[in-house]
């Protein structure tokens, strides 16, 4: 049996690594062919074709985990609802067979909440964002469509790790962040990400829906004070940004993810217990 991954990117591409590892053939999807030459460089068989456009899944047959990782790619002229929810219904149409389970990674932004409350897996999700929108719909697609009962919904926090440090370059330059310094921020280290994402798939049977994040929610001002001490930058400053600005809208929801279920669940162990552990670690790499 293979393994199936679309959007092969930052998180996709380590699980990919982790799957090989394990003796796995890896199939992955992707638009270039100058991405499929560096996927085929690294043992992973590659797809040439589109989730919103040419789409040829009939090699696709006996694949015992599908990862729907894809990402949004402004530069690429569509909205992120053909990704997310039609890109989602045109990959399940295409399957020439079921797989044994598919593995959605949706998001956090699927909540709204503001006011710094805790949210777990029944609190209410009322997207104002065209982000969690599309992932909510996604969901609900997914759940309605006849391979639903094979599925399992990871929301994830936000990733970080290697190359990946938010306003790492406003930091070290002492440029002002554009955001409350109050805001909570929920977070997953891209290393546990992977581990927990392979926990999953050996441990759990679908259907299922779980947040993703190490648990520990940290004010944003605490997080790039933390940040700046690493890097041995000046004390970060921070600039709200106007009711009317789209930074405004990206940094307006105030929440607490409530990992607990995940923790209850699966058999795992954090490698990043915190944004304290895992900042260390990235930039002792930088």
């Amino acid at each position: 049996m293979k393994k199936l991954i679309l959007g092969c990117g930052y998180l996709g591409s380590r699980v990919a690594q982790a799957w090989l590892a394990s003796g796995w053939e890896v199939l992955a999807l992707t638009r270039t062919s100058q991405r499929a030459e560096e996927l085929a460089a690294v043992g992973i068989r590659p797809i040439i074709g589109d989730v919103t456009g040419s789409l040829d899944l009939r090699d696709c047959e006996d694949i015992d985990t599908i990862l729907f990782a894809v990402g949004f790619d402004r530069a690429a002229g569509k909205q992120i609802r053909d990704v997310y929810v039609e890109g989602l219904r045109r990959t399940l149409d295409e399957l020439p067979m079921p797989p044994r389970r598919i593995i959605y990674i949706s998001s956090t932004g699927v909540f709204a909440q503001n006011d710094g409350e805790w949210v777990n897996e029944l609190s209410p999700c009322e997207p104002v964002r065209e982000g969690g929108k599309a992932c909510l719909a996604g969901e609900e697609l997914l759940r309605e469509h006849a391979v639903g009962r094979r599925a399992i919904i990871l929301r994830l926090a936000g990733i970080y790790g290697p190359d990946r440090l938010p306003k790492l370059q406003d930091v070290v330059a002492g440029k002002p962040i554009a955001a409350t310094a109050n805001g909570y921020l929920n977070l997953i280290h891209v290393d546990d990400a992977v581990q927990i994402i392979l926990a999953v798939e050996d441990q759990l049977s679908p259907p299922e829906l779980l947040l993703v994040s190490d648990g520990h929610p940290v004010l944003r001002g605490d997080f790039y004070r933390e940040l700046a001490r690493l890097t041995n930058s000046p004390e970060p400053r921070f600039d709200d940004p106007s009711a009317d600005s789209s930074t405004a809208d990206r940094t307006s929801t105030d929440k607490r993810i409530d990992s607990t279920l995940l923790r209850e669940r699966l058999r795992f162990t954090y490698r990043f217990a915190s944004y304290v552990e895992g900042l260390a670690d990235v930039v002792k790499c930088l």
